[in-house]
Order: structure tokens, then sequence, then C-alpha cells
């Protein structure tokens, strides 16, 4: 379990710790960028982005279950780090990383060392960017992922950077970007879901990508706050179209055998449920199509 919470922490950082349980989003200066987000907009409120972060499966759960399935790693499937310095905006920073952030995970899980780095040195690099990377020890966590008797440390001193990141934007009450980044991590595991599932042909991973219908709803409620903000209109029209697919996707949850369980040192029932996902073939591989053009936009 330790080692899951390290991947999990290290890989998806930027990703969810900078958005969960705090009304501020990221913003970043972007002095003669031509995307400059103003503090005067909507925020978004905890409840909001709770249900997002609920809603929306942490990029290490979709990486475990296709290494569970017995995919071999390809780094060509993932982001270029080389990429990196393309990123001269906000927007195009804050997408890509949470793209960085998937990838890292992805390649940590499979103990690419030093895929791992090359990462990690894109991801300082846009967090720097957008002015957090302060909250980043670079250095020490580079340290402590190449050791695997300081997971405990690791853990410590990443969840303190993160307190510190989310009480800073708090103060700076910057916003718009948090969704970018969550969007980003998003779309880059759903499109290595995709890549994997057309060579698996995985149930497990079919039911995984139709199950991601409510996590795109939730990230299309918060982009269309933004549309009027520069370069977020051509994306949320492309989730739009991801949307009308993923639409013709039936999600149904049925109730399910009760069952008793332990909580705080409590026995308690708990309403079990199932829930079974119906997604076409033709659907299934009109969703990969689009998706890959749409990550590819993010990317390059």
């Amino acid at each position: 379990m330790k080692k899951i919470l390290y991947v999990f922490l290290l890989s998806i950082a930027f990703v969810m710790g900078c958005t969960g349980g705090s009304d501020s989003e990221l913003k970043k200066k972007d002095e003669g960028k031509g995307n400059t987000a103003d503090s005067g907009g909507p925020q978004l409120s905890g409840e909001i982005i709770s249900d997002i972060l609920q809603s929306i499966p942490a990029p290490l759960e979709i990486s475990l279950l296709i290494k569970e399935i017995g995919s071999e790693y390809n780094v060509s499937n993932l982001s270029s780090p080389s990429y990196v310095s393309n990123y001269n905006t906000s927007f195009k920073q804050s997408l890509n990383l949470g793209v960085y952030g998937t990838d890292l995970g992805f390649a940590n899980l499979y103990n690419k060392n030093q895929d791992v780095l090359d990462f990690l040195n894109s991801v300082k690099k846009l967090a720097d960017d957008l002015n957090i990377g302060q909250f980043f020890d670079y250095n020490t966590i580079k340290r402590l992922a190449q050791t695997n008797n300081n997971i405990d440390s690791l853990l410590t001193l990443t969840q303190q950077n993160f307190e510190q990141i989310n009480l800073h934007l708090q103060e700076q009450k910057r916003e718009n970007l948090s969704i970018l980044i969550l969007t980003g991590g998003w779309v880059e595991a759903l499109y290595l879901s995709t890549l994997v599932y057309e060579k698996s042909k995985n149930p497990k991973l079919k039911e995984k990508i139709g199950e991601q219908k409510v996590a795109l709803e939730q990230i299309l409620l918060v982009l269309d706050i933004y549309k009027t903000k520069p370069n977020f209109s051509p994306l949320i029209e492309d989730l739009k179209e991801l949307a009308k697919i993923y639409a013709r996707v039936k999600i149904v949850v049925s109730p399910g055998q009760s069952v008793m369980v332990e909580k705080d040192g409590e026995l308690v029932i708990e309403q079990g449920s199932q829930t079974t996902v119906e997604i076409d073939d033709k659907d299934l591989e009109s969703i990969t199509s689009l998706l890959k053009s749409i990550r590819n936009k993010i990317v390059k």
C-alpha cells in the first residue's frame, strides 16, 4: 500500500494535489504571452472541485490496470519530455503539467528510472513556469524516488509541499488553470487506455474507458465557466464532440447486497451496488480516434 501511495503522490502531485479541497485555482502571470488569467473571474467552490476529483480516477488507477493486464511498457506512447520547451503560455503549461504527471506515474510504475527522471525534469520546469516551483523540492524528491527505503520520508515531504501550494494559491486567489492540469492528466490517462485496449481487447479496460463518461461531464461543467478565456473555447468544443459520442454509453448502477464493514473501530452496514457499463465497439473506435486528435493538440 505504501508503494502505491508513493507512486500516486509522486506522479500526480500537480495533477490532483493543487486542486483538492481548495476554493482557489492556479493562475500564472503571463505578461507578453497573450494569455493572461485575471483574478476577477468566477470562483470554483471546494464542493465542486471535490465532486470532480471523486468522479475522475487517478492516473495511477488506470496505469495499474494497464500493467495488470500484461501490457508492455512503450515510452513512445508517452509525451516526449523534449516538448516541454515548446509550452510558452500558462494554458499549454498547465495542460501538459497534467500530461507529464500521468506519464511520470506510468514510467515509475514500470520502474523505468531514466524516463522517470526525464519526466520529473519536465514537471519541475512547468511548475517553475507556473510560479509554483518554489514549493517543489525537486532535488530531495529525486533522491528519495531513487531510494526504495525512504518511502515514508517521500510521503511526508510531498504532503507538506502540497499543503503549502494550496495555501499559497488561496492567498493569491489564482484561478482558471488547475482545471487544465486536471484535464491534461485525465486526457493522457484515457489516451493510454485506448492505445492498450486496441491491442489487448481487455473487457476491464473497455469498461474503464466507458466509465469516463461521468468524468468528462464534470470536466466540461467546470471548463465551460471559462469559455471566454483565451484558448479555452477550442478545447471545450473538442471535448464536447467527445461527449457526444460518450452520450451513447450507458452506465447502469444496480443495488447490491449489503455488507458489514469496520469503520473507526465499529461495524457498520454499507449498501453495495453494481455498475454496468455498456459501450458499443464502433463508439469505442470513435472515442479512440477523436481522443488521439485532442491529445495531439495538447502535447504538440
